[in-house]
């Protein structure tokens, strides 16, 4: 018996999908039968290379540039995926700054906040409006997936531990209120990721890598494909009597 992927037929969008875990739900996405169309800030190269890689698996794949900090962007976002991909079901906010590597770590610490403002919250609240009124108006309604992080929940010591547990504490307060103003047509969840072994992890000394590992129930680092397997599950109908919730993707450090 031949069983359908749990996205087949439907068209998911995917914020800050050139690298990491980005790039890891658009493979995943792709994989479970969904047309995809993934943005990206900057890395151009890198992002068409990951729609390669979605067209190689017989879907259909669109990269766009967008700056979340452009509200009049993200308003656009939804007609441009709609008119290239035929529908939108699924809008995953995944995209957010980076003030642990590269340029973003050498940002002094208020620069860093009204960054990580600008982007992982305000961002992620425009773009989960603009969704809403999409999925509103969809026949099938849709699924609006945010991603936030655990420690969120528990606290983490350090400055920049604090504006993280700020900015993703209120995607996730924020995706709370949204799911019960956009039910019962829309559904909003979360995927709150731990430790995971991204770009800042490879930047990480083997002392440090061992001992997250060593702290975490599960014996090691998740990876971004753990975070896509979670994000698959709530984009599809498996999970159609889940609004509202968050899944902690970080092998039992908060629990």
């Amino acid at each position: 018996m031949t069983v359908a992927a749990p996205l087949s037929g439907r068209a998911v969008l995917v914020t800050g999908a050139s690298s990491g875990i980005g790039r890891a739900i658009a493979l995943a996405t792709a994989r479970a039968g969904a047309d995809v169309a993934l943005t990206y800030r900057t890395s151009a190269a890198e992002a068409q290379a990951v729609a390669r890689e979605i067209r190689a698996l017989g879907r259909r794949a669109i990269a766009l540039q967008l700056d979340l900090s452009d509200e009049p962007a993200i308003r656009d976002l939804g007609a441009a995926v709609r008119h290239t991909l035929g529908r939108l079901d699924v809008w995953v906010n995944n995209a957010g700054a980076d003030i642990l590597t590269g340029e973003g770590a050498s940002l002094g610490t208020v620069q860093k906040l009204d960054l990580l403002l600008a982007v992982d919250l305000r961002g992620t609240i425009l773009a989960s409006w603009a969704a809403a009124d999409i999925f509103r108006a969809h026949p099938e309604g849709g699924s609006i997936i945010n991603i936030s992080w655990d420690h969120a929940l528990s606290g983490m010591p350090g400055v920049n531990p604090q504006m993280f547990a700020a900015v993703k504490g209120g995607v996730l307060a924020f995706s709370k209120s949204l799911a019960r103003s956009a039910a019962p047509r829309v559904r909003v969840n979360v995927v709150a990721p731990g430790w995971i072994d991204t770009a800042f992890a490879a930047g990480l000394d083997q002392e440090r890598r061992v001992a997250v590992a060593e702290s975490t129930p599960m014996g090691r680092w998740g990876t971004p494909d753990d975070v896509a397997g979670a994000v698959v599950y709530l984009a599809s109908p498996d999970a159609a009597f889940l609004t509202g919730q968050t899944i902690l993707v970080n092998g039992g450090v908060v629990m």
